[in-house]
């Protein structure tokens, strides 16, 4: 057993530790948290279900393949290769999606190649923004979004030139 493995049990331990010398009833507070994350839970498995449809929905249905080929010249041209392009396409609606798709990308292409080196900072730079927004604005009670999505979005956008731009400044 190493010292990662007790991390939890000793982190678990101290908090309640602190609840019983503050006499906080320790159990009751538990339970209480519990009940409030099944009430986020539920309130935001709609929006997790539409998210997660979305994401099949555009890697079954052969619509990724068509919007990769349509982005690839104009994207080409500010930096971004063609094999990352289902990566990044895929990162804003999928995190697992997007890890799957890195897989293929690294078969394919390499991990130390250009395009390898490109989708995987792009995966590790950037957010499941549909999800997260979807998910956090959910859990806030926000009906109308207004510009968050569009604006989380264009970060994501930028990040993933910003991605490709410095992969390209490496040797």
């Amino acid at each position: 057993m190493s010292v990662g493995d007790l991390v939890t049990p000793a982190l678990l331990l101290a908090a309640v530790l602190v609840g019983v010398f503050r006499r906080v009833p320790v159990y009751d507070a538990f339970v209480k948290g519990a009940l409030s994350g099944l009430k986020t839970a539920w309130q935001v498995l709609p929006c997790l279900a539409a998210v997660m449809l979305a994401a099949a929905l555009l890697a079954g249905s052969g619509a990724l393949e068509a919007l990769t080929a349509l982005c690839a010249k104009p994207l080409a041209a500010i930096g971004i290769p063609q094999g990352a392009l289902p990566v990044m396409l895929l990162r804003p609606v999928s995190g697992s999606a997007a890890l799957a798709m890195l897989e293929t990308t690294l078969a394919q292409y390499g991990a130390d190649s250009a395009t390898g080196r490109v989708a995987s900072t792009m995966v590790g730079s950037s957010e499941t923004i549909l999800y997260t927004c979807s998910l956090y604005l959910a859990a806030a009670g926000v009906r109308k979004a207004r510009h968050a999505p569009a604006a989380a979005l264009l970060a994501w956008f930028a990040g993933a030139v910003a991605a490709a731009w410095f992969c390209a400044l490496i040797p």
